[in-house]
């Protein structure tokens, strides 16, 4: 620090006048200051550990990588996210590190096998408790664990996935009710087995019958 600098700047110049002094007195007044200044460097705090910046990210030990692969499960009181890393559990703990916020976390794990490892969750789906929040290094695996700001089921993880899937059910909810099972019927046809293509050309076949039979009104 600054201050720490200014000491040791100080104690030298005593140090460089303490070899000039030939005058007893002016010697010992130089003698306890130097004291005075050693104890006073010796009982400084040690440095902090700055914040990481994006520079010293890369810097870490050779390249980043993003994790995009993860799964997830949930409590009453906890949204849990598993990434999967082979040998984290042998890192020293500083380096995997967690920044939460109310609706997000980023993680960063630090030299694995001379690479870093950064994943960012940005629009959690509903708020965290960040002082609730923490991480757990298991073998092979970090556990993520977001405390719920309110103890409620959550469908999904963030905003965007919400948005997707609620698009996603728009397509199949479309004006006509028979186009939209319709849809659904050739999606299930075409990722079927032989059973179940059977099964659905069979229903298929006895509807048409029973619409020429006149049991349904042909609008169905």
């Amino acid at each position: 620090s600054l201050f720490l600098n200014q000491l040791q700047k100080d104690l030298e110049e005593v140090k460089e006048l303490l070899t000039k002094a030939t005058r007893k007195r002016v010697r010992d007044v130089l003698a306890a200051e130097k004291q005075k200044l050693e104890l006073e460097i010796k009982n400084q705090p040690p440095p902090k550990p700055k914040d990481v910046t994006e520079e010293e990210k890369s810097s870490l030990g050779g390249y980043t990588v993003k994790i995009n692969n993860y799964g997830w499960d949930q409590s009453d009181k906890f949204v849990k996210i598993y990434i999967s890393l082979n040998g984290v559990q042998k890192l020293p703990a500083e380096n995997v590190q967690v920044n939460f916020t109310e609706r997000s976390f980023d993680l960063l794990v630090k030299n694995l096998n001379g690479k870093n490892y950064t994943m960012t969750f940005n629009n959690l789906l509903k708020p965290i408790s960040v002082e609730g929040s923490s991480r757990k290094i298991k073998t092979d695996m970090i556990l993520v664990m977001c405390k719920k700001k309110r103890e409620e089921k959550w469908d999904c993880l963030t905003q965007v996935e919400k948005e997707s899937k609620e698009k996603e059910k728009a397509a199949y909810d479309t004006a006509d009710p028979s186009e939209g099972l319709m849809n659904i019927l050739k999606k299930m046809y075409a990722e079927g087995d032989d059973e179940m293509k059977r099964t659905i050309n069979k229903a298929w076949v006895e509807s048409r019958e029973k619409q020429y039979k006149g049991d349904i009104p042909m609008d169905i």
